[in-house]
């Protein structure tokens, strides 16, 4: 198996940069009221030369950085971002696992024969990102999973780290107990304790030592994956919570009937796949993109679902009309989507008499 483990990189923070361009150059953390009990979601690098990291209390931060910039979290706008982003990855590898808004596991196998091709298929899909969402990533490859998470925040942000096969516990042995997936507080204080602080030391455990330290299953496997053992397999089973088109134009279009149209006619094709699958759906959103590469979407919902064509494109349309009421000018993008769906109901008609 080849697998990449991808990593936005300070996701949140790095959204709120391209929605706003002048955050760029100041220590930005986004998170809760640095004078209340707010917590560090996310920290820009500019931040993170002060010590600032995710989890940290929002006050610890400001004392730390009294001239960082605090931001709240903007999640419906991070699941926009998020969902433009492995649309764009699923162009270049199918087979994905996403287990969060900005990191995921793609499974090269079938793409990749050697390490050196997998390499650039990871480099193809940074570069996808980047032209899609304006967005960098950071990619670790290898053998399994726990290799890859490793791997990927080697070299952050925007890197790529590829781990040859059979060079995988030689890899990971260097790296601090923390590091590994499955390892909690708890665990790592308590093989601390005994002197084991790296990946290599307790991969090194003979049995003895490992049932007296970690007796049961979860110590072999946490010594299996210190070792680059890891036989999951990517959870890659494609699920549907919204059904949608989009189309980038040629030139950036500014005039607001033509964006009309085009939505109304996305809307048609997706009302055509609503039918064919016997659903309607209660939430439309509209997405567009900006020629700085910056997204906006509003969504909407209807008290009873739909699959009427017409229905859709008027509530598209007026969601248009609202994110440019918020930010006019004109666009590199838009789309269509609807979610929230439910079953078809067919409305029963009497019997000719």
């Amino acid at each position: 198996m080849i697998v990449a483990h991808l990593d936005l990189d300070a996701f949140f923070a790095a959204v709120e940069e391209l929605e706003r361009p002048e955050l760029r150059t100041v220590a930005l953390v986004v998170g809760g009221d640095p004078r209340g009990r707010g917590v560090v979601s996310t920290a820009n690098y500019e931040a993170r030369k002060y010590g600032i990291r995710s989890a940290m209390s929002c006050a610890e931060a400001l004392r730390r950085c009294p001239r960082a910039v605090f931001v709240r979290p903007r999640h419906s706008l991070y699941r926009t971002y998020s969902d433009a982003v492995w649309e764009t990855v699923a162009c270049v590898v199918p087979a994905i696992e996403r287990t969060g808004l900005d990191e995921g596991y793609l499974d090269l196998t079938e793409l990749a024969r050697n390490s050196s091709r997998a390499r650039v298929l990871a480099r193809a899909v940074q570069t996808a990102v980047r032209g899609a969402t304006s967005l960098s990533c950071a990619l670790g490859v290898g053998s399994s999973k726990v290799v890859a998470k490793v791997a990927s925040d080697r070299r952050k942000p925007g890197g790529l780290t590829v781990v040859l096969p059979g060079r995988e516990a030689e890899f990971l042995a260097p790296f601090d107990l923390r590091l590994l997936p499955g390892i909690g507080p708890r665990t790592e204080e308590r093989l601390r304790r005994l002197g084991i602080a790296t990946l290599g030391a307790l991969a090194s455990l003979t049995d003895q030592e490992l049932m007296t330290l970690l007796p049961g299953k979860n110590g072999r496997m946490l010594r299996s994956r210190a070792q680059g053992i890891d036989p999951r397999r990517l959870d890659a089973t494609p699920v549907s919570h919204s059904l949608g088109h989009e189309e980038t134009f040629e030139r950036d279009i500014g005039d607001r009937e033509r964006l009309h149209d085009e939505l109304r006619r996305m809307a048609a094709r997706v009302a055509d796949h609503l039918a064919s699958s016997s659903r309607a759906a209660r939430t439309v959103t509209t997405k567009v993109r900006y020629p700085d590469f910056s997204i906006r979407s509003r969504s909407a919902s209807l008290p009873v679902g739909t699959d009427d064509g017409e229905r859709i494109g008027e509530l598209a349309c007026a969601l248009l009309n609202r994110a440019l009421s918020d930010r006019p000018g004109a666009l590199r993008l838009v789309g269509v989507s609807v979610s929230n769906f439910e079953p078809h109901r067919q409305i029963a008609l009497p019997l000719a008499p």
